[in-house]
């Protein structure tokens, strides 16, 4: 599995002043960035720790969400 294969929500949080990442894959795990771009390269970053820490315990990489969407003709 890669990074790309999982999903991730990124918001805007007017509380917290910044972009708030949720993994919903891996326990709806959160990260943050203070742009997008930047909040995208932390879930990212941690998805990818994830796969490490999942593989190096010997566990089973949780199966990537699928959304099948319909584009109107």
């Amino acid at each position: 599995m890669t990074s790309t294969q999982y999903s991730m929500l990124i918001q805007w949080s007017d509380e917290d002043a910044c972009y708030v990442v949720t993994l919903p894959e891996f326990q709806n795990a959160h990260t943050h960035g203070e742009t997008y771009e930047k909040a995208a390269k932390q879930g990212r970053l941690l998805i990818e720790s994830f796969i490490l820490w999942y593989r190096q315990d010997g566990m089973s990489l949780p199966e990537p969400s699928r959304f099948d969407l319909e584009v109107p003709a």
